[in-house]
C-alpha cells in the first residue's frame, strides 16, 4: 500500500527522512480493525518524529499520522482514535501512563490503510466531509478537553489563546467562541491576528501585549516565549492549561509568586478520550462549526504538506487525500 513514511531521523532536516513509497499492509491483531484512509491531516507532532523525537531508531521504518477519517470493515464512515492505551487499562486513557499515539509504537494513519483498536473508531456525521473529520483526533481533541474538561471556562467566561495560527489554537478560538466564551487571542503576525478576528476571536493583540482586563483562563500552547504573559494575564483564581511547548520549557520568570499569591492553577492536558471525541464530533455536527482547513493536498504530495507545517507557513490544519 501507498504510505507516508519516516525512514530516518535528523533534527536539522527533519524532511530529508520523509519517504514516500510502498509499505506492507498494516498487521491487524486480535480485536483490532483496519478503516480505509481518505483523509489524514498533519500535526507538528509528525514533524518532530522526523527530528527523532517521541520516536526510537528500532521503530523505523515508521508511517506517520496520527488522525485519519475513512471506511471501517462494515462500510461505515468513522473517524480515528489516536490514542493506544494499554489493553489491560481501564477509565481515562490519556492518563494510562503506557498510553501512545499512532505512528509511536504502531503504524500511522498517512497509508491507504491504518490498524487500530476496534473501540478506537467513532461514527462520522455525513455532515462532516471525510477532510473535516480527519482535523479532529489531535488538534480539535487537543482543544476541546483544554476548554470543556480541563479549564473550569462556562458561558460569558473570557479566554485568552496564545499563539493563534496553530492547529490546537484555531480550534481553541472557533470552540470557544460557540461556546459562548469572550475570546482573546494573540500573534507576533498581523495577518494571523486578522484571521484570528475571522475565525471568532472578539479581540486580538499582538503578542505580550496587556489584556484590557484579566481572564479566567489561558489555552497555552507555546511555552517559554508566552508563559510569564499568560500568567500575568489571568485574574486571582483563574487557570492556565498548558499543552506543549513549542518555544521551549523554560521560561526566564516562572512568575512563582504571583501564582501562588494569586492562588492560580496550573493545569496540564494531553489530547482527548475516545468518549471526548465522540463528544466533540457530535457538537461540530449540531453547532455548524467546522475545522479551519489551510489546504488540502493529494498523499503522494504530502512532502509539500510537511514543509509548510514545518516551515509554519499555515493557519490552520494541512490535510492529505486519497
Amino acid at each position: 500500500m501507498f504510505a507516508v513514511y519516516a525512514e530516518s531521523f535528523s533534527s536539522d532536516d527533519p524532511l530529508s527522512g520523509l519517504v514516500l513509497g510502498e509499505r506492507p499492509d498494516p498487521e491487524v491483531p486480535p480485536g483490532w480493525t483496519t478503516v480505509q484512509v481518505k483523509a489524514a491531516s498533519i500535526n507538528h507532532h509528525d514533524v518532530w518524529s522526523l527530528r527523532g523525537v517521541g520516536l526510537r531508531d528500532e521503530s523505523l521504518p515508521m508511517i506517520l499520522g496520527c488522525d485519519a477519517a475513512g471506511i471501517d470493515e462494515d462500510g461505515n464512515e468513522v473517524v480515528v482514535h489516536a490514542v493506544i492505551s494499554d489493553p489491560s487499562w481501564s477509565g481515562d486513557e490519556t492518563l494510562d501512563p503506557k498510553r501512545s499515539l499512532l505512528s509511536e509504537r504502531y503504524q500511522g494513519t498517512m497509508a491507504d490503510k491504518v490498524a487500530v483498536p476496534r473501540g478506537n473508531v467513532v461514527p462520522k456525521p455525513a455532515g462532516l466531509s471525510f477532510e473535516e473529520a480527519a482535523c479532529l483526533p489531535t488538534a480539535w481533541l487537543t482543544a476541546y478537553r483544554m476548554l470543556f474538561t480541563q479549564s473550569g471556562l462556562k458561558p460569558g467566561d473570557t479566554v485568552l489563546v496564545q499563539g493563534a495560527g496553530g492547529g490546537v489554537a484555531t480550534a481553541c478560538i472557533m470552540l470557544a467562541r460557540a461556546a459562548g466564551i469572550r475570546v482573546f487571542a494573540t500573534s507576533r503576525d498581523e495577518a494571523k491576528r486578522a484571521r484570528a478576528l475571522e475565525i471568532g476571536a472578539h479581540e486580538v493583540f499582538e503578542a505580550g501585549a496587556r489584556m484590557p482586563y484579566r481572564v479566567d483562563a489561558v489555552m497555552e500552547t507555546v511555552g517559554a516565549a508566552t508563559w510569564s504573559h499568560s500568567i500575568k494575564s489571568l485574574r486571582p483564581g483563574g487557570t492556565v492549561v498548558i499543552v506543549g511547548a513549542t518555544s521551549g520549557d523554560a521560561p526566564s520568570h516562572a512568575e512563582l509568586t504571583r501564582i501562588f499569591f494569586l492562588q492560580l492553577r496550573i493545569q496540564g492536558s494531553t489530547m482527548g478520550t475516545r468518549t471526548e471525541l465522540a463528544e466533540l464530533v457530535q457538537l461540530l455536527d449540531v453547532s455548524g462549526v467546522r475545522p479551519l482547513i489551510d489546504r488540502t493536498i493529494a498523499l503522494e504530495d504530502a512532502r509539500d504538506g510537511f514543509a509548510a507545517v514545518a516551515g509554519g507557513d499555515v493557519f490552520g490544519k494541512v490535510v492529505l487525500t486519497r
